[in-house]
C-alpha cells in the first residue's frame, strides 16, 4: 500500500507531509515523556523485523494480487501508539530513501496511512477493548484480526481519497475504492493472524508485556529472549525467505491495473521529477537489489529467487532500520532527561 509519487500532487503532498510531521512531533513529546531505557532495543529490534516483514508479499489466492504486512498493529500491540508511530515512520523513510519504495512526495502520506490508523484507531478502540490481559483465545484473535483489517481498510480507503484529491490522475473514485477495499479486506486477515502471532511469541518469551507498552508509566524490560528472537526472524526473512515473495502486484498496483489497465502511472513533471531523480541517487538497492545487475524483487520469471541483492536489501535495511529506531528513542529519553532535570 506504499503509494507512488504518481499519485500525488505536490499540495496533498505537502499536507500530508505537515500531518504526519505534526503527528510525529506529538509523539516525540509523548516518548520523551514516557520512554524506557530498557525498551529501546524493542524499538530497533521490532522496526528491523517489520523492515524485512514488508518485503514478503503473499499471494492472495484466486485475485493474481499479493500483499505484504503493514505492521502497525505489532508495534502499537508491543510498543505502544506514540512509539510505534515514530517506529513506523523509521521503517518507511528507510524504505523510500534507501530502496525506491514509496515516493518521497508520498512519504508523508504513507507513514498517515499505515501509522495513523493502526495506532491510533485499530489498536485503542478494538484491539485493547478485545484483547485486555488475555494471551489467545477467541478475544485475542477476533481482536488481532479485527483490528488489522479495520486499519487497512481506514488505510485504504485514504489511498484512494489522496489519490482522487491530488487530480493527478483519472481513477474514477468509485471504481477504485470498489477495488481497494475487498484486496485489502484479505490482506488485513492476514496481517491480524500474523499479529497475534507475533504478540503471543512476545508474550510466551516475556510474560506480563501485554498491557504494559513502551510508553507506559512503568514499562518492563524488553527480555533478552525477545530481542534475541526477533533479531533472529529478521536476519531469516529478510535473508532467505525474501527469496519466496510472491511475484503478482501488490493490492494497490493491482486494484491500478482493474481500474487501468496498467499497475502503474507515469511521473509528473516538475516536484515529482525532482523528487524522483533525489530519489534515484540515495537510493542505492532500489527495488532491494543491487543496481542494473540483476532484476528487481517482483521481475524474476522463477519463484523463489534466490538473490544476493535480495538478502544484502533485508540485512542493510533492517540494521539501518534498528539505528534509527534506537537513535530516535535514545535521542528522545535524553531530552526527556534533561527536561526533567531542568524542572
Amino acid at each position: 500500500m506504499h503509494m507512488a509519487d504518481a499519485l500525488m500532487s505536490p499540495a496533498v503532498g505537502g499536507v500530508m507531509w505537515a500531518i504526519s510531521g505534526g503527528l510525529l512531533a506529538w509523539c516525540s513529546r509523548q516518548v520523551r515523556r514516557l520512554l524506557n531505557d530498557r525498551m529501546i532495543p524493542m524499538m530497533g529490534v521490532l522496526g528491523a523485523f517489520i523492515f524485512a516483514a514488508q518485503m514478503i508479499n503473499f499471494s492472495i489466492p484466486g485475485t493474481g494480487s499479493s500483499g505484504h504486512l503493514g505492521g502497525g498493529l505489532i508495534l502499537a500491540a508491543l510498543l505502544g501508539p506514540y512509539a510505534a508511530f515514530i517506529v513506523i515512520a523509521s521503517v518507511l523513510t528507510v524504505q523510500a530513501l534507501f530502496f525506491a519504495d514509496g515516493g518521497l512526495l508520498a512519504l508523508g502520506c504513507n507513514i498517515f496511512n499505515l501509522g495513523f490508523f493502526p495506532a491510533f484507531v485499530a489498536y485503542p478502540l478494538i484491539y485493547k477493548p478485545l484483547v485486555k490481559s488475555t494471551q489467545g483465545g477467541l478475544r485475542f484473535w477476533m481482536g488481532a484480526i479485527g483490528a488489522a483489517v479495520v486499519g487497512l481498510q481506514l488505510g485504504a480507503f485514504c489511498v484512494v481519497l489522496e489519490t482522487t484529491l491530488s487530480g493527478i490522475s483519472d481513477l474514477p473514485f468509485s471504481t477504485f475504492v470498489w477495488m481497494m477495499l475487498p484486496i485489502h479486506l484479505a490482506i488485513g486477515v492476514v496481517e491480524g493472524v500474523a499479529t497475534g502471532a507475533v504478540v503471543l511469541f512476545v508474550l510466551k518469551a516475556r510474560p506480563g508485556l501485554l498491557g504494559e507498552p513502551v510508553d507506559s508509566a512503568t514499562p518492563p524490560g524488553g527480555g533478552r529472549k525477545v530481542i534475541i528472537g526477533l533479531l533472529a526472524a529478521t536476519l531469516i526473512v529478510g535473508g532467505v525467505v525474501s527469496w519466496f515473495a510472491s511475484t503478482h502486484p501488490d493490492g494497490l498496483e493491482w486494484a491500478m491495473a482493474k481500474v487501468k489497465g496498467k499497475n502503474t502511472l507515469e511521473s509528473q513533471a516538475g516536484m515529482s521529477e525532482k523528487l524522483a531523480d533525489i530519489q534515484a541517487t540515495t537510493a542505492f538497492l532500489p527495488d532491494y537489489g543491487f543496481k542494473k545487475s540483476e532484476p528487481s524483487q517482483g521481475e524474476s520469471s522463477s519463484w523463489p529467487a534466490p538473490s544476493a541483492g535480495t538478502s544484502v536489501s533485508g540485512l542493510v535495511g533492517g540494521l539501518l532500520t534498528l539505528v534509527l529506531a534506537v537513535g530516535a528513542g535514545w535521542l528522545l529519553r535524553a531530552k526527556g532527561r534533561s527536561k526533567t532535570m531542568e524542572s
